[in-house]
């Protein structure tokens, strides 16, 4: 049985959501083999209609290609949305510290309050909006104190073109900083079955001082989703091709939990991608899931995850199961 949308709130600052949200990494096209306006706008178009609100992007996302096309696609349903984009992967100036190149772009991860206050508009511009929901520092600038830039986070508060203030990629350090220095409202961190690091380490401090955590990488870049056998070759750009967790054995582990929760699936009339992402959900501290969707079928399917429940012997099934295969994985 399927029930309503999962809402939730970001934090303290009062901005409900769905649980599910749509990521658009894959959108901009860069380390994804390139990108289709068309399908996703359509996809990003589709997720809304599934009742997915929350929408997450990045200037970084293609240098500012993700921003543009979900500018363009919710042009016309801009209530309808809650508009997650962050700050801090620049290459407008050297400043900060040299992270990576993209399409010959030396990009910086800087946080001063100079670099925000341009950013801000530069996404705005390319969201065709007067307002960000959720701004996140996508990266954390070890030259600049956290306290400057939250104070330029807040400015932009103040001045209504930002609602609510996040932080991604962050160490326990940084968390202490951010809630000490103003209102931190959501941490953007890697979950999954697989890797369950910020457990121990962020979910603690999140949970007290009431911060949503907006998990990215659910299914683990498709590792999760039930479709990638122990035989399928990766080709041409793609990042999955060398990384160690998707090796041949770890395809193999995968593939003996995935069998265990297919009964599970098949009771609750939902595909493995949508289990994965419902038990996600369902973890303690973890808020929102944003699952990454480049055409209309996977936005629908990642959609019905936000209304699938699962009992608590279907939690305990599952944890067994990913206790047992998961031990031991390449990482």
């Amino acid at each position: 049985m399927l029930h309503d949308m999962l809402t939730r709130t970001i934090g303290k600052s009062g901005i409900e959501a769905s649980a599910i949200g749509l990521g658009t990494w894959a959108i901009g096209g860069w380390a994804w083999g390139g990108t289709d306006e068309a399908k996703s706008i359509a996809a990003i178009q589709a997720s809304i209609d599934e009742g997915v609100s929350l929408i997450d992007t990045a200037p970084a996302y293609g240098l500012g290609v993700a921003e543009d096309i979900v500018g363009k696609a919710i042009k016309t349903r801009r209530d309808k949305v809650v508009l997650a984009t962050k700050c801090g992967l620049v290459w407008h100036t050297r400043k900060g510290n040299h992270f990576f190149d993209e399409d010959g772009a030396p990009v910086h991860r800087y946080l001063g309050k100079d670099a925000i206050i341009y950013e801000v508009e530069q996404s705005l511009t390319r969201l065709r909006t007067d307002y960000i929901d959720h701004y996140i520092t996508h990266w954390q600038d070890p030259t600049t104190p956290i306290d400057e830039t939250m104070e330029a986070l807040e400015l932009l508060k103040k001045q209504g073109k930002i609602r609510s203030i996040g932080a991604s990629n962050t160490s326990l350090e940084d968390v202490k900083s951010y809630v000490a220095a103003g209102q931190l409202d959501g941490l953007q961190e890697e979950f999954s079955m697989v890797q369950r690091g910020v457990d121990k380490t962020l979910l603690p401090i999140a949970i007290e001082n009431g911060v949503s955590v907006l998990s990215y990488s659910s299914l683990a870049l498709g590792l999760l989703s039930g479709k990638i056998t122990p035989d399928r070759q990766f080709e041409g750009d793609d990042l999955r091709i060398g990384n160690p967790r998707f090796s041949q054995d770890n395809r193999k582990k995968i593939k003996a939990l995935m069998d265990e929760i297919t009964p599970i699936a098949a009771q609750h009339d939902a595909t493995l991608a949508q289990t994965v992402i419902a038990w996600t959900l369902q973890q303690p501290g973890i808020t929102f899931s944003l699952c990454g969707a480049r055409n209309v079928e996977q936005a629908r399917e990642n959609a019905k995850a936000g209304r699938l429940r699962l009992s608590a012997e279907d939690l305990k099934a599952i944890n067994t199961a990913a206790d047992q295969h998961l031990q031991n994985l390449d990482a």
